[in-house]
């Protein structure tokens, strides 16, 4: 069970990385442009740069506290925030009629989920 958490942790990481520095760096009237991104195109210039922030945060929190034993209890807690994240941006998806997009958040919800259940109970690391 700890290498699968690992697994997914892992996973949620590079999709937060990924995401995090397309919307960290790439200019919001070219993301716009790009499927599953429409929505930027409504944004403002600092709520996505602000997104991007969070999910390069994220990337970081899901992998490097458990990593560096320095409080890993961060682990699961960025789970939690990724699942809001998740939600957030299921119901954007939503809104612009992009199906499969929201099948995506919804798979990612799903294994920050398990993260954090996972990490909070019985593959804790602290227990």
């Amino acid at each position: 069970m700890n290498l699968s958490l690992w697994i997914a942790a892992g996973l949620l990481a590079f999709v937060a990385l990924a995401g995090g520095l397309s919307k960290t760096f790439v200019p919001r009237e070219k993301l716009a442009t790009l499927p599953g991104a429409r929505w930027t195109g409504r944004a403002s210039t600092g709520f996505v740069k602000t997104l991007g922030v969070l999910e390069l945060l994220a990337a970081v929190g899901l992998i490097l506290p458990a990593v560096l034993d320095i409080a890993p209890v961060l682990v699961p807690v960025t789970a939690v925030c990724w699942i809001l994240l998740m939600i957030g941006a299921a119901v954007t998806h939503l809104r612009d009629g992009e199906a499969r997009f929201v099948a995506l958040n919804l798979v990612y919800l799903a294994l920050a989920g398990y993260v954090a259940w996972g990490r909070f109970g019985p593959e804790s690391f602290t227990g």
